[in-house]
């Protein structure tokens, strides 16, 4: 009980100071599963306690969300809550910061009508479009952390009773978070130097394009003209420093929509939305993905591919070295959150907006003039590996060492 208030009070403290750097004044939306309520209440005290006039929280309940697919008229499933999407968007237009708790059952929706779920999440995906837009532009400071839901623990130690899953798996977050130190904050401050370091690095150089080779792999990804790197902390429109994940491994930027040709496989699992989709297999030309297969979830990830125009591009490409704390682990977190930080790796749909020089000044033809993807979507999967090599293309399409075995050169 003892080491369960510390991880709740270590999160709590590093989710309001360092994840979202929350403000005096600064109202905060909180979006959690229901089994996270001890976590919330904790973020919220020492939201109160930070000068926060009001915190709102949604929960999301995975039984709730079941029913749905056991019960409700087929015609339900292209409809989604539009009015309380709005409600979020304009919370953040007025300066609400937000804060995501990951930590549902990854295989919810196991078994369920995949042409449903497709629906549902597109649904979904129109009438969240303005949260995501105002969330991938850093209109605001945000966040995301996580919380050990008893089914997603089952999945990651299937082993262990579930008392025993969920213990295990508050270890691995409280470590993979940066928590295990003395001073997390601190440790926080470091971390974020060495990834700037990596950023300006990347920005110094300024690659035309990225190629990732290895077993199943063989991907061009060219990178957008005027494109920036990010990783660590970042600086929102408000002025407000915040670390969107916790935790995060990786530095990332935008590639160019219309230049990403060969073919790549997946090195993990993807957990979307209730549904898991393992062994994707894309082919892309011009930009676009032209082939896809999975060996599980394939009717998910061809239906995603249907969500609009940019869902069959790119919209995100990071690096992350093998060498990081959550792929050392050795563990399969089935969450994006984590494995995403385990393995480099790319994004279908959405790009942001921040890694393009000036781009939150740019208009939307003005960005996707840039090679910037649009998109309802933005759905990162994991391509590196101990065994992916990657190099920086100069201009002049000279190739430069960047990765070799996954790690940094």
């Amino acid at each position: 009980m003892e080491a369960f208030e510390h991880y709740l009070d270590q999160m709590a403290k590093v989710a309001v100071q360092v994840g979202l750097g929350l403000q005096e004044g600064q109202e905060l939306v909180i979006t959690a599963p229901i089994e996270a309520v001890p976590l919330v209440r904790k973020i919220t005290e020492y939201a109160y306690k930070a000068g926060s006039p009001l915190v709102s929280v949604l929960y999301d309940d995975d039984a709730a969300h079941l029913l749905r697919f056991q019960h409700a008229p087929e015609a339900s499933f292209d409809t989604a809550p539009k009015w309380l999407y709005d409600g979020m968007a304009e919370a953040f237009q007025a300066g609400a910061a937000r804060l995501h708790i990951a930590g549902n059952d990854p295989s919810l929706l196991k078994g369920q009508n995949p042409e449903w779920v497709a629906r549902a999440n597109h649904a979904r995906s129109l009438a969240y479009r303005r949260v995501l837009e105002l969330i991938a532009s850093h209109h605001i400071n945000w966040s995301i952390v996580a919380y050990p839901h008893p089914a997603w623990a089952r999945a990651v130690f299937p082993d262990s009773d579930e008392q025993e899953a969920v213990k295990k798996l508050w270890e691995a977050i409280f470590k993979a978070s940066r928590l295990d130190s003395p001073d997390p904050v601190a440790s926080w401050k470091a971390h974020n130097q060495h990834l700037a370091e990596r950023v300006a690095y990347l920005n110094h150089k300024r690659y035309h394009a990225l190629h990732f080779k290895g077993p199943g792999t063989d991907l061009l990804v060219g990178l957008a003209d005027d494109h920036l790197w990010a990783g660590g902390a970042t600086r929102a429109k408000n002025g407000v420093v915040c670390n969107p994940n916790i935790p995060t491994e990786e530095v990332f930027t935008t590639p160019h929509k219309d230049r990403i040709e060969g073919y790549v496989r997946s090195t993990k699992p993807l957990s979307y939305l209730g549904s898991l989709l393992e062994d994707i297999e894309m082919r892309f030309e011009k930009g676009r993905v032209v082939e896809a297969r999975a060996k599980s979830g394939a009717d998910v990830l061809n239906r995603v591919l249907q969500t609009d125009e940019g869902a069959r591009s790119l919209g995100e490409v990071a690096l992350v070295p093998h060498s990081s704390p959550i792929a050392q682990s050795g563990l399969l977190f089935y969450n994006t959150l984590f494995d995403e930080n385990a393995a480099s790796h790319i994004a279908l749909g959405q790009a942001y907006s921040e890694c393009i020089r000036g781009g939150s000044q740019l208009s939307p033809e003005e960005l996707a003039a840039k090679g910037a993807n649009s998109s309802l979507i933005h759905i990162d999967w994991m391509i590196g590996s101990g065994e992916i090599d990657v190099d920086g293309l100069t201009a002049s399409g000279q190739a430069e060492p960047l990765m070799r075995k996954g790690e940094w050169v």
